[in-house]
């Protein structure tokens, strides 16, 4: 199972916090998916420190911070091993 975490900086970023959040319901066997939203969740900060940007970390080791939706489905795709 692919663990991938997005840490939510600011309302641009919701579009990806949907987009994920529905990949987890639609793939449920293959992806653990766990939101942060910056300035309400802490649970983040002890793992990679203070974030800046928008952030997606795949298996708690490869960070991405180009989050343009096609870029995302791109990798998120990659790391499930699912076309979406």
């Amino acid at each position: 199972m692919t663990k991938i975490e997005f840490i939510n900086t600011c309302p641009c970023c919701d579009a990806n916090e949907t987009f994920l959040n529905e990949v987890a319901q639609n793939h449920p066997d293959k992806v653990d998916v766990t939101i942060y939203n910056a300035g309400v969740d802490f649970g983040y900060l002890e793992k990679y420190g203070q974030i800046l940007r928008g952030t997606l970390v795949i298996n708690e080791s490869e960070m991405h911070e180009d989050l343009k939706p096609k870029k995302l489905a791109k990798v998120v795709s990659k790391a499930i091993g699912v076309e979406l």
